[in-house]
């Protein structure tokens, strides 16, 4: 049998939303192995003075447990 786990993180570029997803997914392999999946759940940017400065995606997760 095979068991599943989700965890939510949160990440951010300066770049975009892409560059965000792919650096929580890098940073979460250091500690977490196994990673199968990632859902997207919520995308912010952060403004100032008129212009974005931060791309921000909170996602979860999913790796099989050993």
């Amino acid at each position: 049998m095979t068991i599943a786990k989700v965890s939510e993180i949160t990440s951010s570029s300066s770049k975009s939303f892409d560059d965000a997803i792919e650096k929580g997914i890098k940073r979460a392999g250091k500690t977490i192995r196994g990673i199968q999946g990632a859902w997207i759940q919520e995308q912010k940017v952060v403004v100032n003075d008129g212009k974005i400065t931060e791309y921000r995606v909170n996602m979860k997760i999913s790796f099989l447990l050993e």
